[in-house]
């Protein structure tokens, strides 16, 4: 087939679209901005546009289909010479079910910690064996793409994400995959572009459960007191198995989890993590696999890439940089690495990176998210307020929504660097929280200086 991606630069696009030209299909692809790592694995597939923008001419009677990123616009040029034309428009996530139609179709979602149980589920699956299709938000070590596509794989795995399809679809992705097995990790509000008010971000999550085949299953998370009662008052039909955190605990610097088998030693840490863990583990089981072939699996899981990954250590410190954004996310892993470094100095740094986080009505969900952090800063970039149409954001704006007047605040990213080589000193731990790029930090050049 001959393929064409309108805004081939996003997360999920440009994987899917290696995966197309692996495949056999002819692929290209437009955007207008286009940041690492996408660019350099779109570049090193021969999929990178040689120039920046929308190019109408591109979009002609000679393509068989176009998939449409929510990036675009509904007033993108090459989307609308797409309409005109009458070609098929599909956006990723109806695309990805037109594959798996056939297939059994696992879904993972939730406010937080997807990303990490699809890559702990797709871990543990490779690991016995089982051959399966998959979409995934994060590079994950011994995957080389993100997106796999088969004919053969009776299995496909997805990371379902809430936010909206395409400019001209505006229903959740993950209400495109109908779920015969489905995983909930909890509803914290987000996304208040698409989501006004958090009554109707909670909808997206009840009308999935809704949207699970017949006599599928819900594995979920009991902590979630509301995600609890969405799940419980659902169909009759569907089985329900909760889950909740394990057993733990940590002896020099390394997390254990206890299990009926004994004591299993783990390459990840944190609270969250542990209860990613046990739903892994039960929605594993829901597969077939037994809690021994699990755990045994599990302990060599080094997470997914940008999910509390280690950049640098010594003996002395050490830099992580995690994809918390959200404020329950920036509360998760906070929590982890000051449970796991106890004694240690921590300086931690946001930046501010999504609608949500950019709009001065959501600052406030941020108010107390910094606590156990010894230094903190938050980073926000002009550029990025001004790409995403919002009013202008000040320093005040920030500090007043986090509540926090100890936090040091930045629109510059060399005076933020600037002012992390100033709290280096022995025995600090550095956090980096974004779902961005810090304005395009060189990652190797700021842990050879702090590290």
């Amino acid at each position: 087939m001959k393929i064409h991606f309108i805004a081939i630069g996003g997360s999920a696009m440009h994987n899917l679209a290696i995966a197309l030209k692996q495949n056999g299909d002819e692929v290209s692809g437009s955007d207008d901005e286009i940041f690492e790592p996408s660019r350099s694995r779109l570049a090193k597939h021969g999929l990178l546009p040689e120039k920046e923008g929308w190019h109408p001419e591109k979009i002609t009677n000679r393509l068989d289909a176009v998939i449409l990123g929510m990036h675009a616009r509904a007033d993108n040029p090459e989307l609308l010479k797409a309409q005109k034309l009458g070609l098929k428009i599909f956006s990723y996530p109806e695309f990805l079910y037109h594959h798996s139609r056939n297939k059994k179709r696992v879904v993972i979602g939730g406010s937080h910690g997807k990303t990490t149980i699809t890559g702990m589920v797709m871990h543990v699956l490779k690991s016995v064996g089982m051959d399966f299709d998959y979409m995934v938000g994060s590079k994950l070590k011994d995957f080389d793409v993100m997106v796999r596509l088969s004919d053969k794989a009776p299995v496909m795995i997805f990371e379902g994400d809430e936010y909206l399809t395409s400019p001209i679809d505006r229903r959740p992705k993950f209400h495109w995959y109908r779920p015969h097995l489905a995983l909930l990790t909890g509803i914290a509000w987000d996304h208040i572009n698409v989501f006004p008010t958090f009554e109707n971000y909670v909808d997206q999550f009840r009308e999935f459960i809704g949207l699970i085949e017949n006599e599928g299953t819900l594995v979920f998370c009991s902590e979630d007191h509301l995600l609890k009662k969405l799940a419980l008052d659902s169909r009759g039909d569907i089985k329900k198995v909760s889950y909740s955190f394990p057993g733990y605990f940590v002896r020099d610097g390394v997390t254990h989890i206890e299990t009926s088998g004994g004591a299993v030693s783990l390459k990840v840490f944190g609270k969250h993590n542990l209860m990613n863990i046990n739903g892994a583990r039960l929605l594993c089981n829901e597969m077939g696999i037994n809690d021994h072939e699990f755990y045994q699996a599990i302990s060599a899981f080094e997470g997914a890439a940008n999910r509390l990954e280690l950049v640098r250590q010594n003996g002395e410190n050490r830099l992580y940089k995690d994809f918390a954004h959200a404020p329950s996310k920036v509360r998760a892993t906070i929590q982890a690495v000051r449970e796991q470094f106890p004694v240690h100095r921590l300086v931690a740094c946001l930046e501010l990176h999504t609608f949500s986080s950019l709009s001065k009505e959501f600052l406030g969900e941020y108010r107390g998210s910094f606590e156990g952090v010894d230094e903190g800063c938050v980073f926000f970039s002009p550029h990025a307020v001004n790409m995403k149409r919002l009013p202008e954001l000040h320093a005040e704006d920030v500090r007043e929504g986090f509540g926090n007047e100890k936090i040091a605040i930045f629109d510059d990213s060399k005076r933020m660097t600037g002012w992390l080589h100033e709290q280096k000193q022995p025995g600090t731990v550095f956090l980096m929280m974004s779902s961005g790029n810090f304005d395009g930090i060189d990652w190797k050049e700021l842990s050879n200086q702090l590290v």
